[in-house]
């Protein structure tokens, strides 16, 4: 290991792209909205939806411009969150990992240069648009650069079970998805929120600190992959009811679950994701106890359909997982709108 240079602690950074007064009110605002959801205030759907990565800031601007024009013709009914996610897990270590690690996708990775492009990635989408996004938090080090920006976090598979992820969850406050295991254990995912629910004194970035215990932390079911390789889908209506079934039998607040509907649950088969977001919702519809923890959905979309490899340069197409274009993500989202009882 080699160490190439110290980078800005976060007070720095905020300091340096500071947030002006109007929208830090606009990001409480919201915020609040989002937390009225996960306590049963609000009847309102949350939709997690934009790109797998964030991988151009000009393509995802324009993305969140016709967002945000989706997002008033369905305010009564829906709040939606961006996805804008700026560092990948890769299961095996390679390929691109956000532009945390290359705000330049074809350069060499550059993290202080990453650092900056996300946060005033997020603080254009705040201050351009209104939108205080989700990301997911791939290290629990890095979460303080963006800490007052975002509305929603998301744990991956491959992290859940990670004691600092877990701990660092616990003291945030924001709503914190938990993503299901990689290999589909249910009960790993229920210690999980428990842990981000708890209170507990921890080392985080050479600090002792204490966390008071996250009321938000919540389920995301996103599939699995069982021991063949095959991909098994847990968004089902049977899925939906044992998930309230043991919610009933912890004693963890605000019971709430959004469900990927990409990745194992669609097997990376991206234009699944109009049938799975219409499966849900039917299934909330017809069951008191469904609808009340299925909270909302979280969808891969961008300008263009499909995915694309690092160097290929139509605008707006992924270069990680595939994702639905906008034109097919838009009549989703009215339909979404139109579908919830």
């Amino acid at each position: 290991m080699r160490f190439i240079r110290k980078l800005p602690i976060p007070m720095e950074i905020k300091k340096q792209f500071p947030l002006k007064a109007e929208w830090v009110e606009t990001r409480n605002r919201k915020l609040t909205e989002l937390r009225d959801i996960f306590e049963g205030k609000s009847g309102k759907f949350v939709l997690i939806i934009g790109p797998c990565s964030a991988d151009n800031r000009d393509a995802v601007m324009r993305y969140l411009e016709k967002l945000c024009r989706a997002q008033e013709e369905t305010q009564d009914r829906l709040l939606i969150i961006p996805r804008i996610y700026t560092n990948k897990p890769r299961t095996t270590g390679e390929g691109y990992k956000g532009m945390l690690h290359q705000p330049d996708p074809a350069a060499r990775p550059d993290m202080l240069k990453g650092i900056i492009a996300i946060r005033e990635l997020h603080r254009s989408a705040l201050s351009d648009y209104g939108f205080t996004c989700a990301d997911e938090m791939l290290y629990p080090e890095n979460h303080r650069y963006l800490s007052d920006l975002l509305a929603y976090i998301a744990v991956g598979a491959r992290s859940v079970e990670n004691q600092q992820h877990r701990l660092t969850a616990s003291g945030m406050d924001v709503p914190v998805g938990m993503k299901n295991p990689t290999g589909g254990d249910m009960h790993v995912l229920m210690n999980s929120i428990h842990a981000a629910q708890g209170a507990h004194t921890f080392l985080y970035r050479g600090w002792e600190v204490h966390s008071d215990g996250n009321p938000y932390a919540h389920a995301i079911l996103r599939g699995y992959v069982d021991f063949t390789g095959k991909c098994v889908s847990n968004y089902h209506y049977e899925n939906l009811v044992e998930l309230g079934e043991m919610y009933a039998q912890s004693n963890l607040k605000n019971p709430a679950c959004i469900v990927d509907t990409n990745h194992a649950n669609s097997g990376k088969r991206y234009l699944e994701q109009i049938r799975i977001a219409k499966d849900v919702i039917y299934s909330r519809n017809h069951n008191d106890s469904v609808r009340s923890i299925t909270k909302g959905l979280m969808i891969e979309s961008y300008l263009e359909d499909g995915a694309q490899k690092v160097g290929e340069n139509t605008f707006g197409r992924s270069i990680t997982d595939p994702c639905l274009g906008w034109e097919k993500s838009y009549r989703l989202i009215l339909d979404i709108a139109d579908s919830l009882r």
